[in-house]
C-alpha cells in the first residue's frame, strides 16, 4: 500500500493536492489529528488490498497535536508500514499575497500580521520538511503544472527531482524579475525588431527563432549555458534547493530572449530536469501599443466632443440672436 502524508505551509496548496490525489484514486483524509494515524494506518492495512493508497492531509491546525507527528512517524516505523512525506512550500510573498486574495487570516497570525504567522509555522515545520520525501515549491507553478508535477510522482512514478528549474525570458526595458537566481543578458546577438518582416513576430515563431539560431554566437552560447547549468543543477540538488529560476533578458522580452529560452528549455527537458517555461513580456509591446491607440482614441473622442459642444452653443448663439 502506498500511504503518503501531505503537508507543509498553509496557503501552499495541501487542499488543491489532496483533490489532484484523489482524482488519481486516492483514498484521501484531511486534518486528521496525528495521533490517530497508526490506528488509521492498520485499518487501511487491514482492508486486504480494497484501499492501496492513501494520502493523510496534516498540518499545523491540529495545534499541539501536530508536535506528536514525530513519535507517530516513529510508530509506522516500528510497525512496519511504509510511508512518504509530501512537503508543500511557497515563498513569504506568495504566500502574504495568498492571504490577501483569500481574505483569509493565517492559522498562527492571531489577528496580527500574517508575516509573523508565516515566520512561527515555517519554524514548526523545520524538522519535518527535513524528513520529506518529496518537496514541491509552488511559488511560481501553476495549478495545471501542479497536476503535472503530482501525476509524474504519484501515478506515473517517475524519478523525483525536488529542484523545480523555471526558464524565464524577459525584457530589460521592463525590469530583471526579481526573483532570478541566475541572469543572462542577450543583447549581445541579432536583434530580429530592425528587420520588418520579423518585427511583429516573437521567438515562438520559427522565422524569429531560425533567424536568430542561424548566428554562430547563438548556438556557442547556448552549448557553453546547458553546460553550466548541468554543473550547476546536481549542486542545487545536494544543497536542498527546491527552486531555481533562470532568468534570460533582450531589449523588450520578444524576440532573442524568448528564442534562447525555448531552446534552452528544450535542452533541459531532454535531460529530465523538474522544468518549466516563462515568458513574461513577450505580449508586453503589443499591450503597450494598444493602450497607446486606446489614449488617442479618448483624446480624439474628447476632441470631438468639445468641437460638437462648441458648434452647439455657437447654434443656439446665433438663434437667439435671430429672435
Amino acid at each position: 500500500m502506498r500511504f503518503v502524508i501531505v503537508t507543509g505551509m498553509s496557503g501552499a496548496g495541501k487542499s488543491t493536492v489532496l483533490k489532484f490525489l484523489e482524482d488519481i484514486n486516492f483514498f484521501c483524509v484531511d486534518n486528521l489529528p496525528p495521533a490517530l494515524i497508526p490506528k488509521f494506518a492498520e485499518l487501511c492495512y487491514e482492508q486486504g488490498g480494497e484501499i492501496d493508497k492513501v494520502a493523510m492531509g496534516i498540518d499545523i491546525r491540529g495545534g499541539k497535536l501536530f508536535s506528536d507527528l514525530f513519535s507517530v512517524l516513529s510508530s509506522l516505523q516500528e510497525f512496519g508500514y511504509d510511508y512518504e512525506i509530501l512537503f508543500l512550500d511557497a515563498s513569504e510573498k506568495t504566500l502574504i499575497k495568498r492571504y490577501k486574495e483569500t481574505r483569509r487570516s493565517h492559522p498562527l497570525s492571531k489577528g496580527g500580521a500574517i508575516a509573523d504567522g508565516i515566520a512561527k509555522e515555517r519554524k514548526m515545520l523545520e524538522e519535518v520538511k527535513k524528513k520529506a520525501t518529496y518537496i514541491i515549491d509552488t511559488s511560481n507553478i501553476l495549478t495545471r503544472e501542479l497536476k503535472e508535477q503530482i501525476n509524474r510522482i504519484f501515478l506515473e512514478n517517475q524519478k523525483f527531482e525536488s529542484l523545480i528549474i523555471t526558464v524565464c525570458s524577459f525584457g530589460f526595458k521592463y525590469g530583471i524579475p526579481v526573483d532570478s537566481d541566475l541572469v543572462f543578458d542577450v543583447r549581445f546577438l541579432p536583434n530580429p525588431f530592425y528587420i520588418q518582416e520579423l518585427k511583429e513576430q516573437t521567438g515562438n515563431d520559427s522565422a524569429v527563432f531560425n533567424y536568430v539560431m542561424g548566428f554562430e554566437e547563438s548556438n556557442i552560447f547556448l552549448d557553453k549555458l546547458t553546460d553550466m547549468l548541468e554543473f550547476l543543477i546536481p549542486q542545487y540538488i545536494k544543497e536542498g534547493k527546491n527552486q531555481l529560476i533562470i532568468s534570460i533578458g533582450c531589449t523588450g522580452g520578444k524576440h532573442r530572449s524568448v528564442t534562447l529560452a525555448n531552446a534552452l528549455h528544450e535542452r533541459l527537458s531532454k535531460k529530465n530536469h523538474n522544468i518549466l517555461l516563462k515568458h513574461n513580456d513577450i505580449e508586453k509591446d503589443v499591450l503597450k501599443a494598444i493602450e497607446v491607440k486606446i489614449c488617442h482614441f479618448h483624446l480624439m473622442s474628447k476632441r470631438r466632443f468639445h468641437k460638437d459642444l462648441e458648434m452647439h452653443v455657437i447654434a443656439i448663439l446665433q438663434s437667439f440672436l435671430l429672435c
